[in-house]
């Protein structure tokens, strides 16, 4: 038996973050065919901490374990950034911007829109991976402010995105990673997040002659 050596590479920045709303009329439906024409990137991201929230099930059967089922219920993302795009947040957060006066209102029960978040890790060497998570929500948000001092310092927010099951299977992320054998041939990360990808077809569309 032969003995391989890996040498994997090495996690460098976390790049941008994208987002796309679900167009679904009632916000708390969710249809995987109806997201906005727009896809928006944001450069503003100091920190994405991932949680996957999940459970493990010992199945027992003739006095010992059978087998162990792992389910997991959602995915947590804390992302840390340096500013937010003020209406996209409001959005997120469900909040009341109707009056063309420019008054919002928040703080009441509310229904929180759909939408894919999309994110990019950067590693030592070159090497990526981009992910898409299509069905996620706002769960919080934090709104800190300080005085400012003598020299600048950095006043960052951190918004809380759940990103739930997309389809019937339970999956609730799609993505690539370059240092795979299959990683699609020609894919940048533009073309990857011109639109959400959900499914293998949607990433042969974004990899196309002429996509």
């Amino acid at each position: 038996m032969a003995i391989t050596t890996k040498k994997p590479m090495i996690k460098e920045t976390v790049g941008g973050m994208y987002y796309c709303f679900n167009t679904k009329e009632e916000k708390t439906d969710y249809d995987a065919e109806n997201y906005e024409e727009d896809v928006t990137k944001c450069n503003n991201v100091k920190n994405i901490g991932t949680t996957e929230n999940s459970e493990a099930t010992a199945v027992r059967a003739s006095g010992a374990d059978y087998e162990t089922i792992n389910q997991s219920s959602s995915i947590d993302m804390a992302v840390e950034t340096v500013a937010f795009d003020p209406e996209d947040l409001a959005k997120m957060r469900g909040d009341d911007t109707s009056d063309e006066g420019g008054l919002m209102l928040s703080g009441a029960p509310s229904r929180r829109p759909f939408f894919a978040f999309g994110k990019v890790v950067k590693k030592v060497g070159g090497g990526v991976q981009y992910a898409w998570y299509p069905k996620c929500q706002l769960v919080e948000n934090t709104d800190d402010i300080a005085t400012s001092e003598d020299t600048f310092s950095e006043q960052n927010d951190t918004v809380t995105i759940r990103a739930y099951d997309f389809d019937g299977t339970g999956q609730k992320k799609a993505y690539v990673d370059s240092e795979t054998a299959n990683f699609p041939k020609g894919l940048t990360e533009e073309k990857f997040f011109a639109k959400p990808i959900l499914k293998k077809e949607d990433l042969a569309a974004a990899v196309a002659p002429g996509a």
